[in-house]
């Protein structure tokens, strides 16, 4: 069995500039976009040598020399904005982009809620169309869960779990050694935001983030989180960066239970990262006998799920009815529960969704 799901594309494709040269633009933004025929026009990084490589590997024609030639642009070919950046960065680089344009900025949104929210409200006082990188909703085994859901074929669902025990290796990204917030910020944050993706808004959370002994420079790389709705919904996320003893017991899943059936999603791009393993997707249904079934999906997280993003911001310029999942106003729901999952793990108030 076999499946083959794709993103809405726009009808009319924009073309596409690029503020930020890193590793994920020329791992998944590129590949991504070149999958789905995007243009992109040009391109700019504070290394220059990092913007001239991808521009040589992707085609791209323009390297710009300094972001307001990069701005002029696009405006003068009617691009969209991809900001690849750290978080630190965004609230320098925004300001600077003209009123009313089309932007997909790199997830986190902001270092922290205070920042989240000025995102929002420079957003909104600049009236972008704006959107939030949270693209795992959009990796191909994710949407075909979503579907699978949503038609009722696991029934009504009532349990996700959400496993990672790997070794990450985090020297590949220097800046977060200098962050005071690491793993639920930059890499747990993927699965709260799926978990709202399928269950919406929790009531409340309960988390603890901690080091780990072989990484004592970064903030944290384990964490545990409980993401409460109410007496019949059980949703866990259990991570863990630091397991150095080879791959035969790394676990990468999404596990999903319903009232009739189930779904395990082997997640393999965290396995053995950065080579990475196989994923795999199975279900079960008792509304048969066929047991575990492996259903075949084109596609995998990177590039795959870096379409959806862009696609979404391009159709929302075309229609403001269209139902953007990517919209930085849904995005800031995301940032207000990695927040009180900070605040959980200091031992402040859990947090209850007023």
């Amino acid at each position: 069995m076999k499946s083959i799901i794709l993103p809405d594309l726009p009808l009319n494709k924009k073309p596409i500039v690029i503020i930020g040269a890193g590793g994920i633009v020329g791992d998944a933004h590129l590949p991504a976009y070149k999958n789905a025929g995007f243009k992109v026009h040009a391109i700019f990084d504070l290394n220059i040598d990092k913007a001239c490589k991808l521009a040589t590997t992707f085609e791209i024609p323009i390297v710009c020399k300094d972001i307001h030639e990069l701005i002029c642009i696009a405006e003068k070919d009617k691009c969209v904005f991809d900001m690849a950046l750290p978080a630190s960065a965004i609230l320098k680089v925004l300001p600077l982009l003209p009123d009313k344009s089309g932007v997909l900025i790199q997830k986190p949104m902001g270092e922290d809620i205070d920042e989240a929210k000025a995102i929002l409200n420079l957003c909104k006082k600049k009236e972008l169309v704006a959107g939030i990188n949270f693209q795992l909703r959009q990796a191909p085994y994710v949407m075909a869960a979503k579907e699978m859901i949503d038609s009722g074929n696991i029934g009504d669902l009532h349990d996700i779990d959400v496993r990672i025990n790997v070794l990450t290796p985090w020297h590949l990204w220097d800046f977060l050694y200098e962050l005071p917030r690491m793993e639920i910020l930059y890499n747990s944050i993927h699965y709260i935001d799926m978990i709202r993706y399928f269950l919406g808004n929790p009531k409340g959370v309960l988390a603890k983030t901690t080091k780990h002994p072989n990484m004592p420079k970064l903030a944290n790389t384990r964490s545990s989180i409980i993401m409460d709705y109410g007496d019949f919904i059980r949703a866990n996320i259990n991570t863990n960066h630091g397991h150095d003893f080879g791959i035969r017991h790394q676990e990468s899943y999404f596990k999903f239970e319903g009232t009739t059936g189930a779904i395990k999603i082997v997640v393999g791009l965290n396995l053995n990262y950065p080579e990475g393993l196989p994923d795999q997707f199975e279900f079960i249904t008792t509304e048969n006998d066929l047991g575990w079934q492996i259903l075949e999906i084109e596609g995998s997280w990177f590039p795959d799920a870096f379409i959806g993003p862009m696609a979404g911001l391009m159709k929302k310029m075309e229609n403001p009815n269209y139902n953007y999942i990517n919209s930085v106003e849904d995005a800031f729901y995301t940032m207000e529960v990695v927040e009180k999952c900070y605040e959980s793990s200091e031992g402040k108030e859990k947090y209850r969704n007023n």
